[in-house]
C-alpha cells in the first residue's frame, strides 16, 4: 500500500510541477520578461506623461493578467493637481474603472480626457518590480508604448484616443520607465 501512495504522490508532484512551469511561462509578460512562444506584442505608437495616482488594483487570475498585473487609476493634466485629485474618487473593478468627483471644475467632455484606467504592461523586471511601490497619490512620469497583446483566443489592443468610454477605452501600455516626480502620502 505504501508503494501505491508513494507512486501517486510522485505522479502529481511530477504533474503538478510540469503545469507550474507551464503557468509560469504564461506569465512572462507580468513579469517584465519576453513573451512566451505562443504570445505577441505589438508597439501602436509611443506613449508617455505625468499622472497621479488615484488607485490600482491587481490581478492575478484574468486572462490578461498574464500580461498586466495591474491596472492604474490616473489623472493627469488640471486633475493631477493634488487638490483636485483628492476629490476624485474611484472603484476598480473587472479592468473596469469608475470614477466621480463632486464638482467638475472643466466640461465633462475635457474631465474624461484627464482621468483614465491604465492596463499596466511591465518592459522589464525592475519595471515589474517598481510597480509594486506605486501608492495612490504619488505623481510619476511614465514613458513606454501603447501596445497590442495577441495570446490564442485573446486579442488586448489599447485605446489610441483619450475621449473614448466602455469597453476598449483603456490603455494597454507597455512601461519602460517610471520615474517618481512626488511620493505623496494617501489622499
Amino acid at each position: 500500500m505504501k508503494k501505491i501512495y508513494y507512486w501517486c504522490g510522485l505522479i502529481c508532484s511530477l504533474l503538478l510541477s510540469g503545469s507550474v512551469s507551464a503557468s509560469n511561462t504564461e506569465y512572462n509578460v507580468a513579469k517584465g520578461l519576453a513573451p512566451a512562444s505562443n504570445q505577441s506584442i505589438q508597439t501602436l505608437k509611443p506613449f508617455e506623461g505625468q499622472f497621479r495616482i488615484l488607485g490600482y488594483k491587481f490581478y492575478h487570475d484574468d486572462e490578461q493578467a498574464k500580461f498586466s498585473p495591474v491596472d492604474l487609476a490616473v489623472s493627469s493634466g488640471l486633475f493631477a493637481d493634488p487638490q483636485i485629485a483628492s476629490q476624485i474618487s474611484v472603484q476598480q473593478y473587472d479592468r473596469y474603472l469608475k470614477w466621480s468627483i463632486p464638482y467638475l471644475p472643466v466640461p465633462a467632455k475635457q474631465a474624461i480626457e484627464m482621468v483614465f484606467n491604465i492596463h499596466f504592461v511591465p518592459a522589464s523586471p525592475e519595471i515589474a518590480q517598481q510597480i509594486k511601490q506605486i501608492k495612490r497619490g504619488d505623481l510619476v512620469h511614465l514613458q513606454g508604448e501603447l501596445i497590442e497583446i495577441n495570446d490564442k483566443n485573446l486579442v488586448w489592443k489599447s485605446s489610441l484616443s483619450r475621449d473614448d468610454v466602455g469597453d476598449g477605452a483603456c490603455e494597454v501600455f507597455r512601461v519602460n520607465e517610471i520615474q517618481w516626480l512626488e511620493k505623496q502620502r494617501e489622499i
